[in-house]
């Protein structure tokens, strides 16, 4: 070994070790989010399923709902969705219902780990633990399987699970839900859809350099999805301009068609088949209420 390859490796584990540290000392920020377990309703919690992407995102073509999904390809590695079966071994058949719910809502693994923001457990923030049970029922009720959790295929720096928590501590900004009193009560379901559950802002939203979320809520795209795609923006100035009205809007979630007679592509599609065209057409039009009124200026009160 050389002696400029043995320094390399020096600093290496110093600027590792130096995570480790920083990060047991900022991680956990808080102790875990109270939680109570009312009884789940699982075909409400079937349907949230379909709403929140669960099935989208870990679930392979021709596969046990809920056994695992395809890889999610991003600038950072490949992150594969785990099996959500009730399965005790491979799935999560052997996790308390308090686990569950810090998962979804938090994030953290039952045994204290942070998970990759891949998850979009900042967006589920939102949920109830209404929301969480029925959820839980779900999954509890869905036909179990042995499939084992494919594991992440993630390069350095980003497979040390220190600088996960390091990232979190300055980077990680979970969604925190407030009706606007000013605002329709349409509009206010489309914009909790959006930001909530239907994480439609985990794509459209602009992503910092490290991953990170804006600071205002805004819906102007990402140049730099997975596997090359690129989300549009999604405020009314640039849907409009694309022909969607409101009607054409709920129609194209439905059914993958744009106004122009074109299709959605890519991750879109895959959106549409498994979760937006099972959606109640009063959530659709929820969505598509606050989307085309993002951005737009309002008349003074």
């Amino acid at each position: 070994m050389t002696i400029r390859r043995l320094a390399s490796l020096m600093v290496a584990t110093l600027v590792l070790a130096s995570i480790g540290v920083i990060a047991v000392e900022v991680w956990p920020i808080s102790p875990a989010r109270p939680v109570t377990s009312p009884s789940g309703d699982a075909k409400r919690g079937a349907y949230l399923a379909r709403l929140s992407g669960c099935i989208t995102c870990h679930t392979q073509a021709g596969a046990t709902p809920l056994s695992g999904g395809a890889a999610l390809v991003s600038r950072f590695g490949s992150f594969y969705a785990p099996n959500i079966t009730a399965d005790p071994d491979e799935g999560i058949g052997n996790w308390s219902f308090e686990q569950f719910a810090r998962a979804v809502r938090e994030g953290v693994s039952p045994a204290g780990d942070p998970y990759y923001p891949a998850f979009p457990y900042e967006f589920y923030a939102t949920l109830t633990d209404q929301d969480v049970a029925d959820l839980w029922s779900a999954i509890a009720a869905a036909p179990a399987d042995t499939t084992p959790s494919r594991p992440h295929d993630v390069g350095f720096p980003f497979n040390v699970r220190g600088g996960i928590k390091l990232w979190r501590t300055f980077f990680e900004k979970p969604v925190a839900y407030e009706p606007d009193p000013t605002r329709t009560s349409q509009w206010n379901r489309g914009r909790y859809l959006v930001w909530g559950p239907a994480h439609c802002a985990a794509c459209h939203a602009p992503r910092s350099a490290m991953g990170g979320l804006p600071e205002s809520q805004e819906l102007t795209g990402d140049p730099a999805m997975q596997d090359g795609d690129a989300a549009p923006p999604l405020t009314a100035r640039d849907l409009t301009a694309r022909g969607y009205t409101k009607a054409a809007l709920v129609d194209a979630l439905r059914t993958g068609v744009t106004p122009d007679g074109d299709v959605f592509g890519g991750s879109m599609a895959e959106v549409v088949h498994g979760s937006t065209k099972y959606l109640l057409t009063t959530h659709l039009e929820d969505i598509a209420t606050y989307l085309l009124d993002l951005g737009q200026e309002r008349s003074a009160q």
